[in-house]
């Protein structure tokens, strides 16, 4: 039995209570999902500026259909903004567990509106670490970001390589990741920072101008759209599947390991795929599985400001400090992710 599955018998039969901030996004709606089949007791924030109502509502209810009971009444949510202290410290009253996921994420969104980005992301994450550090929490968990590598190229990522950071996003990330450090040194309190590598799954918003690559082009493709790439398409990334992220929050807030706190881990595969495989990955699994579907060339077009080369995640000190064993790589994930938009879109 692997670390992630002692954890989960132990959770179901010892109930906490989690705060998820961005509950309402595609990470924190499937953060919701597990911990109330793990019989949590969860409290969500979110302001709903990126967030859906929908995606708590199908969290709360794909939990339901799994444990095969009603589990809202293990649920609590809190409409309200990070970047409101008040807010902050109402959500924090009585948490064991903070997974802090709220933030204005994507490169591009915070080239165009770096005062938005900040707010949100530095001003919002110390109202978060006050908050939780005042109500005595036992864990701050927080999404970092594969970005802090900035103009680093050596691959595998570890995670002392830093480099300059190339967009104001990945600025708020890194800064972030300062303040953790500083609040553990200072006040003895507890955080881990996860560095997600392009994450994607089920719920994930596949429209609007900073949609992430893998929905956005499941649903062009599905439409008869035409795909765009930015640069040649042999830009790589590390895709992570949603339920090694989920594996990687719960791992983090209940290590006991005391040399895994006050850390900041890559959650990736150690895997690199380009965005011309990726394309077609895609489209052949989405022309098996629906009708009238044919191979059509995308379109290529320049490179986009901000963005690394290639990116690829050393996990070696994940799997040593917090036992992290990713279960889906990348084509397991996006047959898991396919079937779900095909459902959704359908």
């Amino acid at each position: 039995m692997t670390k992630y599955e002692e954890l989960q018998e132990y959770l179901k039969n010892n109930q906490n209570t989690w705060l998820i901030t961005g509950v309402a996004g595609f990470i924190g709606s499937n953060l919701l999902e597990k911990l109330l089949v793990l019989n949590q007791k969860v409290i969500g924030l979110d302001s709903f500026d990126t967030g859906y109502q929908k995606n708590i509502d199908e969290a709360i209810l794909d939990a339901n259909e799994i444990v095969g009971k009603d589990l809202s009444k293990n649920f609590k949510f809190i409409k309200g903004d990070i970047k409101s202290l008040n807010d902050c410290k109402q959500a924090c009253h009585g948490v064991d567990y903070v997974l802090h996921q709220a933030a204005l994420g994507s490169v591009p969104r915070s080239i165009e509106d770096p005062i938005s980005t900040n707010e949100a992301n530095i001003d919002g994450f110390i109202n978060m670490l006050v908050a939780s550090k005042d109500s005595k929490v036992r864990r701050f968990v927080y999404a970092a970001s594969s970005s802090s590598y900035g103009d680093n190229v050596d691959l595998p990522k570890v995670e002392n390589m830093i480099g300059n950071p190339l967009s104001p996003y990945a600025v708020t990330k890194l800064v972030n990741e300062h303040y953790a450090s500083v609040f553990a040194k200072n006040y003895d309190f507890k955080t881990i920072g996860l560095r997600y590598f392009n994450i994607f799954g089920k719920r994930q918003d596949p429209n609007g101008a900073y949609a992430a690559v893998i929905p956005k082009w499941i649903a062009c493709i599905f439409n008869k759209e035409s795909v765009y790439i930015n640069g040649d398409g042999e830009t790589s990334r590390d895709f992570c599947y949603i339920d090694n992220a989920v594996q990687a929050n719960i791992l983090a807030a209940m290590t006991e390991n005391s040399e895994a706190t006050n850390q900041v881990y890559n959650v990736a595969l150690n895997d690199r795929t380009s965005l011309n495989q990726l394309y077609r990955m895609i489209e052949d699994s989405l022309i098996k599985n629906v009708k009238g579907l044919e191979n059509k060339e995308p379109i290529y077009r320049d490179f986009r400001p901000g963005d690394v080369r290639h990116s690829q995640a050393s996990i070696d000190k994940a799997k040593a400090l917090l036992e992290y064993e990713p279960q889906f790589r990348i084509t397991e994930g996006l047959n898991e992710t396919i079937g779900w938009y095909i459902d959704s879109l359908l």
